[in-house]
């Protein structure tokens, strides 16, 4: 994936090519016009050009190529920027990541210990029902602490 710079030009080169294509479109499309004491012939004969249908795409596509163009210089690192305060931020980062890691760890920790406690638990159901389907008596498990 290219850089936000790259990105930027992309979509600036983009936006002047949809530029250049709705004029040109435009003035194909366009009806011609008369001049006064000149006579012209016009052919009749031709179909309508949806003029206003060309009008709305190329403002659709230039509206949000425009937007596209904003978001891309906002997501730009601003001058006030300095590399002390990017330290600091990703130093910020790096500790919540920490944190969270440490939280994580944690919560692992206590679902491995309520696992063996259901996988017990699971046994000793598996074992009173095989005892009582062969017809032994039931014994019950010694009370965990």
């Amino acid at each position: 994936m290219a850089d936000r710079l790259t990105q930027l030009q992309d979509a600036v080169n983009s936006l002047a090519d949809q530029f250049c294509n709705a004029i040109g479109v435009l003035q194909q499309c366009a009806p011609p016009a008369s001049f006064s004491n000149i006579q012209t012939a016009i052919n009749k004969d031709q179909p309508s050009n949806p003029t206003e249908e060309y009008a709305q795409l190329f403002a659709a596509l230039i509206a949000r190529t425009a937007k596209d163009v904003d978001v891309l210089i906002d997501s730009l690192p601003s001058e006030e920027s300095t590399a002390a305060l990017q330290a600091a931020s990703l130093r910020q980062l790096e500790e919540e990541n920490h944190d969270a890691a440490a939280r994580l760890e944690e919560v692992v920790y206590r679902g491995d210990l309520l696992l063996e406690k259901i996988q017990s638990a699971l046994a000793d159901i598996a074992q009173s029902q095989l005892r009582t389907r062969s017809g032994l008596p039931s014994q019950p498990a010694p009370p965990d602490s």
